[in-house]
């Protein structure tokens, strides 16, 4: 595909996503997940060290700016913005996929600007899954990465106007890549769901961590099809898992999970990590925040979560994030109806904590 046109459907990407953002707010499988409130359990909120272990690296905080742009001057702009505010409070970035740079290498610096503004930081870029081992070590390459995100994307390709319906060779290219590379591999969706089957085959072809990115968040089916002339794929609104519904299910073979998908608030990211992710991936809402206000509006943004974050860990009686996975949550809605059809036992999560608040 010629520059122009790639770097026009960037443009395109994020003023779709951007106008989802705008739209009212709506319920999600996050609003599935709510914690038995135990009054007494809680600690001070000086104990709380919200740092977690992830690819090799200890990060400050257990949420991420998860993959979103780049590839065009204005996307350019927006990464620099993101990586700005990524130096300045310590949280991890993704770049958004880099395919468009090693087939145009005049808009990589559009990427680059990440670790430029961001040179200390935790810095994950971005590729698709059938590209080859060589590209996934021109875009390590690239950012100076300390991992690498292959994103995974059958239904994004599916109702893309320009898209591939090639998916046959993914798992041998994927398996190329993890061998390839020298950093971390983070398999992850593009907000459709990994599930119970696909995590344990990601752990068979060496992956060792997955982004679940469920159903909730920017919908790339809308995106690409707000991009075709007659909008034809719309009935395939809602097809796939929530984040929530693909925690709840994932076996004891799957790689190190993270999450993302629709994640709007702090308690979010307390959810997905007391439901065993490592950490909470968001995009959608902190790229409406950069649009609106820029790299300081963001920074604030951080700084608030991680506030929250610590309140909401000091009430709930945990120390650390991994305590949050002995936390008693009761799952309703459509994630207690998904649980029940795939035979989870979702009732003993309503008992975990053993009595805490009797202390």
């Amino acid at each position: 595909m010629p520059a122009e046109l790639a770097s026009e459907r960037k443009d395109d990407h994020v003023r779709l996503a951007a106008a989802q953002q705008k739209e009212p707010p709506r319920p999600n499988g996050w609003d599935d997940v709510r914690f038995v409130h135990h009054a007494l359990a809680g600690v001070d909120a000086e104990r709380v060290d919200l740092g977690v272990e992830v690819a090799g690296a200890r990060w400050a905080l257990p949420f991420y700016v998860n993959a979103m742009t780049g590839g065009s001057a204005s996307t350019g702009a927006i990464n620099r913005d993101l990586a700005i505010a990524a130096r300045e409070t310590g949280v991890a970035i993704a770049s958004g996929s880099l395919s468009i740079a090693l087939d145009n290498p005049d808009l990589m610096g559009t990427f680059r600007v990440i670790r430029d503004e961001n040179p200390n930081g935790f810095v994950m870029a971005n590729v698709g899954i059938e590209r080859s081992p060589e590209d996934a070590r021109r875009a390590v390459d690239a950012l100076e990465a300390n991992a690498l995100q292959v994103h995974v994307n059958a239904m994004q390709e599916t109702v893309m106007p320009e898209g591939s319906r090639s998916f046959s060779s993914w798992p041998a290219s994927l398996e190329a890549i993890v061998a390839a590379v020298e950093v971390p591999v983070v398999v992850k969706e593009v907000g459709f769901g990994l599930s119970a089957a696909t995590l344990s085959r990601l752990g068979n072809l060496g992956v060792r961590f997955a982004d679940v990115s469920g159903v909730g968040g920017t919908d790339f089916m809308r995106i690409e099809n707000d991009r075709r002339s007659g909008r034809d794929y719309a009935y395939l609104a809602g097809w796939g898992q929530s984040a929530v519904e693909c925690l709840l299910e994932a076996p004891a073979d799957a790689p190190v999970l993270l999450a993302s998908g629709g994640v709007r608030t702090p308690l979010d990211v307390a959810r997905g990590l007391a439901l065993g992710a490592r950490a909470v991936g968001a995009s959608g809402s902190f790229l409406s925040v950069v649009l609106d206000g820029g790299a300081e509006a963001l920074i604030s943004r951080i700084r608030e979560w991680s506030d929250h974050l610590t309140a909401l860990h000091s009430l709930v009686g945990a120390t650390r994030p991994d305590d949050l996975r002995r936390t008693d949550l009761i799952i309703h809605g459509r994630a207690a109806e998904f649980a029940r059809a795939r035979g989870i036992d979702i009732d003993s999560l309503a008992r975990r904590a053993g009595g805490k608040d009797a202390r």
